[in-house]
């Protein structure tokens, strides 16, 4: 006769408890704001619409740093948002300066070109992030100031790169060139420090489903001043992401077409809980439970995508696994054996890599569990990785830096 517990080690899935999720979006939502979606159907042209609406755009220009030009809020992903920066601000032809590190910033520049952009791509190794340096020389050789446009993809999902987007601001002005700062912040704003004003950025996309913690269904776009004068000329055709229709109707509220009522509903929480906590308290906290996930990702004796600290994203981890070892394993054996979802390697990095979102609402017993799940995933798929050592490098480091027990050190 089997056991009950030989049964249970057999890797059928268990029906109890609750499936983790340790993607990089979306992400886990905080119970305030799932509950604050739960709500009837309301009317989106009634007069007192703008009571919920309006307040809003003041929060989100408050999360991404902004006191002038706009944000508009898109009921698409983040893919529309990047559209409608393009369309709205730039002409058929125009040529953008552009780097490849990573699926995304892949997908960003595959847009650039279709919508029929020249495109003036510098291709870098996947694990590195935007090439400061080479887009300093091609600025400064770009006499005729025919660069009409710079993109940053300023945390790189698919390797867990991030960028220094205010270092390519300095590029642009070191040699007085007058092109468009766009900025990918996807996963970065409102997890990662993010300084639209101050970095002089013209427009910058966000998604509700990352750091929002929101379903997916919303993207934001902040735009310039400088971003909004340009959409007022640009030749490009739009219809659904014209800014001038979102202008129009924006100001008091409204919205060109029907919106996600319930979805709103979300974010005016999510945005008091980021608020509340405050963004500076937001950003260290991100870091420091990332470091965590990394000490643990090093005691295992492995390796991320991310080639030096400096590139270190603070929102996703992309491991590399032991070549005798395919990540798609670690994936399937996680979700199937263990209910926990971890991100898939994209393209190149199919196989090589799987990834470990800690962003949003999120601790340290939740980035202690994700590496306890993928502990046993990793040994399960043949890797010889010491059981407990990734949870117990990342306790220390919780442990050391808890405010509360540096309080009680210092007494």
């Amino acid at each position: 006769m089997t056991s009950p517990i030989a049964t249970a080690a057999s890797g059928t899935m268990t029906k109890a408890g609750m499936t983790h999720l340790f993607i990089p979006g979306p992400t886990n939502i905080p119970e305030p704001v799932r509950r604050a979606m739960n709500v009837p159907m309301q009317d989106m042209r009634a007069s007192d619409f703008g009571e919920l609406t309006l307040p809003l755009f003041d929060g989100l220009k408050r999360a991404f740093k902004s006191s002038t030009g706009r944000v508009f809020i898109f009921p698409s992903s983040g893919t529309g948002a990047w559209e409608a920066g393009i369309t709205n601000t730039l002409d058929p032809g125009d040529r953008v300066l552009m780097s490849r590190f990573g699926q995304f910033s892949h997908l960003w520049v595959d847009m650039a070109e279709r919508l029929g952009l020249e495109v003036e791509c510098i291709d870098v190794d996947w694990g590195a992030g935007v090439p400061v340096d080479l887009y300093a020389e091609r600025l400064a050789a770009d006499r005729d100031g025919r660069i009409k446009a710079v993109f940053v993809t300023h945390n790189e999902t698919a390797t867990g790169v991030t960028s220094d987007v205010a270092a390519v601001r300095g590029a642009l002005d070191a040699c007085g060139h007058e092109a468009l700062l766009f900025v990918d912040g996807v996963s970065s704003i409102a997890s990662i420090d993010f300084r639209m004003e101050e970095w002089g950025v013209d427009l910058a996309v966000a998604g509700s489903q990352k750091g929002f913690m929101l379903p997916a269904g919303l993207s934001f776009l902040g735009v310039s001043e400088k971003a909004l004068a340009a959409s007022r000329t640009g030749r490009f055709r739009r219809c659904y992401f014209d800014f001038a229709d979102m202008l129009r109707m924006n100001a008091d509220g409204f919205f060109p077409y029907t919106p996600p009522t319930q979805l709103f509903q979300g974010l005016r929480v999510a945005l008091d809980l980021l608020f509340d906590e405050g963004l500076e308290a937001v950003f260290l906290r991100h870091g420091r439970l990332a470091e965590g996930v990394r000490r643990g990702v090093f005691a295992w004796g492995l390796d991320l995508c991310a080639q030096e600290p400096r590139w270190y994203s603070d929102t996703v981890s992309a491991v590399r696994v032991p070549e005798t070892v395919d990540a798609r394993d670690v994936l399937r054996i996680a979700y199937e054996r263990y209910r926990t979802s971890f991100g898939s390697g994209l393209s190149q990095l199919a196989g090589k890599v799987f990834r470990i979102g800690h962003l949003g609402d999120l601790n340290e017993v939740s980035c202690l569990t994700a590496l306890a799940c993928a502990e046993m995933a990793l040994r399960d798929a043949g890797a010889a990785v010491e059981p407990g050592a990734g949870v117990a490098a990342a306790q220390e480091w919780y442990r050391e830096t808890a405010e509360p027990r540096r309080q009680a050190v210092a007494a």
